[in-house]
Parts: C-alpha cells; sequence; structure tokens
C-alpha cells in the first residue's frame, strides 16, 4: 500500500467497476483508478488477461477483485454489480469499456453480424449501466463513464456496424444523463481516436496509421494512459458538474478540416 501513497488519491476510497479490464483502454483505466485509491472490479470475458490485470494493480498495492462477465447478458451485469456490492458495500464509479468491432463495408454488413457488434457495445454498456444505476440510486451518487469513439461522430470507411454502435452509445449516454443526473448520477463518456494498443497494432495496417495521422492535427496515435486520464476526470470530484458530455480523446480529429494550404496559396475569403 505504500507504493500508492507516491500518487494524489483522486478517488480514494471509491469502488469502481471496468469492463473490458482485460487489455488495452480497460487495463489501463482500471490501473489508473487504483493509483489514485479506488477499489477495483475488473470484469471481461478474458480470464487469462483478468489475471494479468489483477497482479498489475496487486503490485501497487491496490485492492481488486476480478469477475468473468458476458456484458451481452444482463443477468451477467447484474450478478457483476451483486458481487462488487457483496464484497465493497457499494459502487461509486462504473467505466463501461467492454466493446468489439468488426470491418466491413455498407453493402457487406451482414445481419448477424451487425447484431453481435450492437449487442456488445450498445446493449452491454445498456446493461451494466443500467445495474450500475440502479445500485448507485440507493446512495444518490455515481459516475458512470461510457466509452463512446470518434467512429460514432464521424463516418470511416467499413465502421457500419461499429460506427453505428459508437453513435448510439453516444445517444445513449445523453439519455441516460437526463434521466438519472437527479439522482445524483452523472453519465459522461470517453471518446478516443486512434489509440496505439495490442489490437489496433494488429489490426491497423502502415496504410491505415498513415492515413490517420494526415487527419490528426497532433500527428499522432494517442495512448491508453491518455484515454484512461480522461475517464480519471469523469469519475472524479471535479467532473461533478460534467453530465450527458462527450469528452473526446483524438488529438483533435472531430474538429480537424482542411490542414494543409496545398502550397502556401491560399487566398483570404474577403
Amino acid at each position: 500500500m505504500a507504493k500508492l501513497l507516491n500518487y494524489i488519491m483522486r478517488l480514494k476510497n471509491c469502488v469502481a467497476v471496468v469492463t473490458g479490464a482485460a487489455s488495452g483502454i480497460g487495463r489501463g483505466i482500471a490501473y489508473l483508478f487504483a493509483q489514485n485509491g479506488a477499489k477495483i472490479v475488473a470484469a471481461d470475458k478474458n480470464i487469462e488477461g483478468l489475471s494479468e490485470t489483477i497482479q498489475t494493480i496487486k503490485n501497487i498495492g491496490g485492492e481488486t477483485l476480478s469477475t468473468q462477465i458476458d456484458v451481452t447478458n444482463p443477468e451477467h451485469a447484474t450478478q457483476m454489480i451483486e458481487k462488487t456490492v457483496n464484497r465493497f458495500g457499494r459502487v461509486d464509479i462504473l467505466a463501461n469499456v467492454a466493446g468489439t468491432g468488426q470491418r466491413h463495408s455498407f453493402l457487406e454488413a451482414t445481419p448477424e453480424e451487425f447484431d453481435r457488434v450492437m449487442k456488445v457495445n450498445l446493449y452491454g454498456t445498456l446493461y451494466c449501466a443500467q445495474a450500475a444505476a440502479r445500485e448507485m440510486i440507493k446512495n444518490s451518487y455515481g459516475r458512470i463513464i461510457n466509452i463512446a469513439s470518434i467512429a460514432g461522430q464521424r463516418a470511416g470507411s467499413g465502421r457500419t456496424a461499429y460506427g453505428t454502435s459508437k453513435a448510439a452509445v453516444i445517444g445513449l449516454t445523453r439519455q441516460a444523463a437526463l434521466e438519472l443526473g437527479p439522482k445524483g448520477i452523472t453519465v459522461n463518456a470517453v471518446g478516443p481516436g486512434p489509440i496505439d494498443t495490442p489490437l489496433t497494432r494488429i489490426t491497423h495496417n502502415n496504410e491505415t496509421r498513415e492515413a490517420y495521422k494526415m487527419y490528426i492535427p497532433v500527428g499522432r496515435y494517442g495512448a491508453v494512459e491518455e484515454v484512461a486520464d480522461a475517464a480519471l476526470f469523469l469519475a472524479g470530484e471535479n467532473a461533478s458538474y460534467m453530465n450527458g458530455h462527450i469528452l473526446f480523446c483524438d488529438g483533435g480529429y472531430v474538429s480537424a478540416g482542411i490542414a494543409s494550404d496545398y502550397g502556401g496559396n491560399v487566398k483570404p475569403d474577403h
């Protein structure tokens, strides 16, 4: 526990549930929340990855619990929250990170594949948020952080199912914020841009990376830690007046227009 004293405890004594915690952004969020004093319930389908996440948290003296979950099953979501309450007594924070994706064009998107992506990214977010909120209401306090995406704001080639699901997550976040805000629960989302994760190192080829860098004003992929920092802000007391907000962590991608003047010959409009 002594190692934790090196950090400012922004989430001291909070109980945080993190889905998708076995790797990538989910693991990064779980680890950063633990560094900031939260007790962590790490949830995922991947038991092996969960074990690694749990060990990294224990290495810094964090208190943690793991649970296997299929977020597309509402009973699993309920059981996850029950397990959290049985161990820690309450739920203060939910980071809804579990997600999936598949690249296919609009005309090639099959009903089965579209349905699979929507179930994980949208329905899973709904089920976990509902289960957590029902418990948070008892204490009139809660922070729910969903993971949206730049793909939910701007269309991208091959993103028919994924982009649609993330646009729906943005809508769901705002709807939940409206209804849960009066009950003491804020609901926000982080919208990552291209992030350097084990998955993108496999799925993004050199052409994809160069294309993204061309349209990202800061000219690079983001780091897992940068997304985790955004989630940490939304989970803490400094974000108590943030509700229904989509915090894009994307190097300026969703805000960018034409970035080159093609030789410096652009004339002013007046």
